[in-house]
């Protein structure tokens, strides 16, 4: 079994969503300790761009101050390597495939697999065009995740059907962001997912509060939190591991009732 499946066989998963290098690696290092020692099953490490299109304007903004701060994908991969000396649970990168590209996808790969990263997410690489990547991530052992979104109908199963590690659903149209409530059919998706494949399914966008994390983990295998995350970072800076950890355990804590 994969180490991301691993991440589903405990009961509900919680995957929060944390923005490399904002404000800083160091905080980033803190952050992501603290999300691990309260229940994240899995964590989404975002590899900020400069134009990154599924993004709402608090995760663009927390791109910004980390790219001001002088966040490079080499840097990143080294605070990895320092984490994995004593966080465990599955990580994956979120990032655009122009990342990848321009640091070379042979290489890019082969780094992820030495310093542990178990999976990652391009929200931009459209489906018939994932064999451009999927050979060398097969290869260095990197899951690449699929997204389903409300709008992909009749390629659900198409999707599913090839997918690995964990299935990303989109609860909504548009950009990542915080939302009142979720209207999509969750429910009609989960299903025709799991007509064709046992491949988890996580929901995403939009989810802020412990009542919507747990409605959309009853519906699907766990919830996937960013928004509201970064807005506590934004809110709190370099201090915000400790309310980021407690945020983080009323989130499991719902996942788990």
């Amino acid at each position: 079994m994969s180490r991301i499946r691993s991440a589903f066989e405990h009961g509900k998963a919680f995957i929060p969503f944390i923005t490399f290098g904002d404000p800083d690696l160091e905080t980033t290092e803190k952050i992501v300790r603290a999300a691990a020692q309260n229940g994240a099953s899995l964590i989404e490490l975002g590899i900020p761009f400069s134009d990154p299109t599924a993004e709402g304007p608090v995760i663009q903004g927390a791109n910004i101050r980390a790219l001001a701060g002088g966040v490079t994908t080499d840097k990143i991969f080294e605070t990895v390597k320092r984490l994995r000396s004593d966080v465990d649970i599955p990580m994956v990168f979120m990032t655009y495939a122009n990342v990848v590209f321009s640091y070379g996808a042979e290489r890019f790969m082969a780094k992820c697999s030495e310093i542990g990263i178990d999976g990652i997410i391009l929200p931009d690489l459209p489906f018939e065009e994932k064999d451009e990547f999927l050979p060398v991530c097969r290869k260095y052992g990197v899951e690449l995740i699929s997204l389903i979104a409300p709008t992909s109908d009749s390629r659900i199963e198409m999707i599913s059907r090839e997918a690995e590690g964990f299935i990303y659903i989109v609860s909504s149209l548009g950009v990542t962001g915080t939302r009142s409530e979720i209207t999509t059919d969750i429910g009609s998706i989960v299903r025709a997912v799991r007509s064709v494949t046992d491949v988890p399914c996580a929901v995403g966008f939009g989810i802020s509060t412990p009542e919507q994390a747990g409605k959309m983990a009853d519906i699907s295998d766990g919830a996937i939190v960013g928004s509201a995350i970064i807005k506590i970072i934004e809110k709190y800076g370099r201090d915000a591991a400790a309310h980021v950890g407690e945020y983080i355990k009323t989130m499991t804590d719902a996942l788990k009732r």
